[in-house]
Parts: structure tokens; C-alpha cells; sequence
């Protein structure tokens, strides 16, 4: 595979800097997004209570992203700074040592994943024995082989943060193919192939992943040193504690934050399983949905990340103010067309997923009501992702954490007037409005700051 020609951040036309590096990654996420969506809709013939036991495995794959940021955020926002200074040499010593972290972190995940699969899984206080034993089964082969999609993160941000973002989507784009022809052989059982159901769509996952892993591994071995950072990695080299302690400083907030989120989800989870297995599958199929917004603010804002890291190191601190004005724009009309989709075509966006007339009239409440928040979650992501390239991952978990811990008491209280179950999807839209206002006057407040 060739590698792409890196995309220039610290000079030339900001717009065609920007979009030449998030287009790419925004393809990728929305690759991402599919890799969900097509589990779904395939595990969705197998009924809601199919999709609830993914949709509980796969609440630990989410609380294992939060864990994986942080050598991914830690890694890639040094190595764009480093960069953006000229300094390569100690670019690459920081994306060896955020490499060798994201291995210890995947392997340890999956080990603590596997002996206490039980009590994990437990916690949801699921209905029915075989909704319990493939929620059990889609965990262990997911998170028993969490370290492929470790390393993809990890190697996805620091490949970003050079300016390259082809590689990553190019790998994406192979997995999802992957993805794609191994789900309904598996889960359906097609020709030779065995009808495995739940575990059929955990294994191609995991198949998926380690495609991806492999693809960006070769991406590095055929490019030179100059050209990537990554080349020349010896990973059974000593930490180095300097770089360590620096990607962790970075780093270990956004984790924080991310693994935080998905504690406050697993006990909206829980309430929403007294609603019944149709409430879950909802929730779960629900965001999978959701995520072809979150997933494509994402990406923006991981190409944002790198250009206001490069920019900030380069103290160009005009093309920061221009890269989050044009950011905010894209991923705001974004937001709002998917609000559109939501509201107006509920009906034919849950009959994808879902066959039974219970688990219909629930999603359709859940996307009328969470398509309201979809602009401004979008902006809370892009923006996230500006004030992180800066270092301010501390103030954007303090943040973060402070407003979606507010869903918990909310979701209580709103869950228990007339409101039933919907009160809980207005506490997911409430706050993510009110996050969406606070990160950006945070951003603007942060701007005037530094300029």
C-alpha cells in the first residue's frame, strides 16, 4: 500500500488544509458507523432480545474506547505539537512509548474482561437465560480481543496527527468490507458457514478490527522514516518516563471522561431495562443510529485536534481562530440535517432495525426526541476536540463529566411523571444541548485568552 502525501496544517489555505485532512477522517468514522449499523440490522432479525444482549457486551467494548484515549489523545496531540515545532526526533519518541501504553492497556482490558465476565454482565440484571448467555458470549470474543481496536485507535491518532489521514480511512474502508461479507455468513449461518448468531457477529467485528490493525502496520513498514514518525518503532525498548508521564498528563483526562460517560450510560441502562428488552435494544440500536451524527463530528474532530495541536506548537494562533470557525459551521448544518432526519423519518430509519411493534413505537419516541440535541452534540464534539489540540483535556473532562452526570438525577426524575421512558431520552437531549452551549462559549472565552 502507498502512503498518501501528508496534509501541510501550519501553512497554505486553512479551508483546504482542514477538509483535506478531516474528509478523510469524517469517511472513516461514518465506515465506523456502518461497522455498527450493518451488526444491527443483521442481529435485529434475530429479535430485540438478541439485540439487547449486544447492546449490554457492547456497553464494555464502549467503556474500553475511554480506556484506549489515552494513549491515543495523549499520543497524537504531543506528536502534532512536537511537529508543529519541527522537532521529529521526540515526535517519534512519543508515538513509540503511546504505542507500547495502548498494548499494556488492550491486554489488560481483555484479562480483566475475561475473569469477571459473570458479575459484568450481571450488573444489567437481564431478563432470560439465553439473552444473559450471548450477552456473555458477544463480551468475551469482543473484549477478550479489545487489543486490535486499541491499537487502531492509537495508530489512527498519531497517524493523524502527521497530516495523514488516507492510510487510516484506506484501512477502515478494507475492514468494512470485511465487516460486511462475514456478518450474514455468520450470524445467519450462508453455505458452509455455521449460524453462530450473536458470536457470528462478535467474530466479525474482531475479524474486521484486526484487518484494519494489519493494513496501517503495513502503511508503516513500506513508508521512510522521514515521511512517518512511526517507523523504527522498537517496542521492547524501556518506557521512556518523560514522554509517558506527558502523554499521560494529556491523556488521562480525556480517559477519564470517556470511561465516566459510559459508567453514567450503563446506569441509564439499567433503568432503562426495567422498561423491558425492548427499551434496551432501543437504547442500543438507537445510538448506533445517532452515531452517523457523533461518529462524523468525531472525525472532525480528531482532524481539528491535529491542525490546532500543529498550529498551537507553531504559535499560528489566527489559523486556530479560522480551522474552529469553519469546524463550527460544517459540523453544526451537519448536526441539523441529521435533526431533520430524525424528526421528520422516524418511522422508516426504525423499521430497519426493528420488526416488532412494541420495539417500534419505542424507537420511534427515542429518535423524535434525541433528534433535537444532534447540532449541538456535534458541536460539543468538534469542539472537544479544538480545546484538546490546545491541552486543555483537564477542562474538558471537568466539564464533560460535571454535565452528563446531571442525566443520572434527571433521568430519575423525569422517568417518573408521565413522561415514562421518554423522560429518560429528554434527559440525553437536555443535557447534550446544554454541553453543546457551555463548550463553545468555553472555546471563545479560551480564545481571548491566548490571542
Amino acid at each position: 500500500m502507498k502512503i498518501q502525501k501528508q496534509v501541510p496544517l501550519t501553512e497554505g489555505p486553512i479551508l483546504k488544509s482542514l477538509t483535506g485532512l478531516a474528509v478523510p477522517i469524517m469517511i472513516s468514522s461514518f465506515l465506523g458507523t456502518l461497522y455498527n449499523i450493518t451488526d444491527m440490522a443483521w442481529i435485529g432479525l434475530l429479535g430485540s432480545k438478541a439485540v439487547a444482549a449486544v447492546g449490554v457486551g457492547g456497553m464494555y467494548v464502549w467503556l474500553s474506547q475511554g480506556l484506549a484515549s489515552l494513549a491515543r489523545m495523549g499520543g497524537q496531540v504531543h506528536v502534532a505539537q512536537c511537529l508543529g515545532r519541527g522537532d521529529k526526533e521526540q515526535a517519534h519518541r512519543y508515538a513509540k512509548t503511546a504505542v507500547q501504553l495502548s498494548i499494556l492497556l488492550g491486554l489488560a482490558f481483555a484479562a480483566v474482561s475475561l475473569l469477571f465476565t459473570d458479575p459484568l454482565v450481571g450488573f444489567f440484571k437481564l431478563e432470560g437465560v439465553k439473552t444473559i448467555l450471548d450477552a456473555k458470549i458477544y463480551m468475551r470474543i469482543t473484549c477478550g480481543l479489545i487489543l486490535f481496536s486499541f491499537l487502531n485507535l492509537t495508530l489512527t491518532g498519531l497517524y493523524t496527527a502527521q497530516g495523514d489521514s488516507k492510510t487510516p480511512f484506506v484501512a477502515n474502508f478494507i475492514g468494512l468490507l470485511i465487516n460486511l461479507l462475514l456478518d450474514p455468513l455468520l450470524i445467519l449461518g450462508v453455505g458452509p458457514f455455521p449460524r453462530i448468531e450473536v458470536a457470528g457477529a462478535a467474530v466479525a467485528t474482531v475479524s474486521a478490527q484486526l484487518v484494519v490493525m494489519l493494513v496501517m502496520m503495513v502503511g508503516v513498514f513500506r513508508s521512510k522514516k522521514e515521511e512517518n514518525v512511526l517507523k523504527g518503532i522498537r517496542l521492547f525498548e524501556p518506557f521512556s518516563k518523560e514522554e509517558l508521564g506527558n502523554i499521560c498528563k494529556i491523556g488521562g483526562p480525556t480517559a477519564i471522561q470517556g470511561m465516566v460517560y459510559c459508567m453514567i450510560s450503563m446506569v441509564l441502562t439499567r433503568m432503562v431495562a426495567a422498561f423491558g428488552a425492548e427499551a434496551i435494544a432501543t437504547q442500543r440500536v438507537g445510538g448506533q443510529i445517532e452515531s452517523v451524527s457523533w461518529n462524523t463530528a468525531d472525525g472532525f474532530a480528531a482532524a481539528l485536534n491535529a491542525f490546532v495541536g500543529q498550529n498551537y506548537g507553531a504559535k499560528k494562533m489566527d489559523r486556530v481562530q479560522e480551522g474552529y470557525r469553519i469546524s463550527f459551521w460544517t459540523v453544526a448544518i451537519w448536526g441539523a440535517l441529521i435533526m431533520l432526519a430524525f424528526i421528520i423519518f422516524p418511522g422508516p430509519i426504525a423499521g430497519v432495525f426493528f420488526h416488532e411493534e412494541k420495539a417500534m413505537e419505542i424507537a420511534i419516541s427515542y429518535l423524535i426526541i434525541i433528534g433535537f440535541s444532534e447540532a449541538f452534540m456535534c458541536v460539543e464534539l468538534m469542539t472537544i476536540g479544538a480545546l484538546s489540540g490546545l491541552g486543555k483535556t483537564k477542562l474538558c473532562s471537568v466539564i464533560s463529566i460535571t454535565a452528563t452526570s446531571m442525566r443520572i438525577p434527571l433521568a430519575m426524575v423525569l422517568s417518573r411523571t408521565s413522561l415514562g421512558l421518554d423522560g429518560i431520552w429528554w434527559a440525553l437531549t437536555l443535557t447534550s444541548v446544554a454541553k453543546g452551549i457551555i463548550f463553545y462559549l468555553t472555546f471563545r472565552y479560551q480564545m481571548r485568552e491566548k490571542c
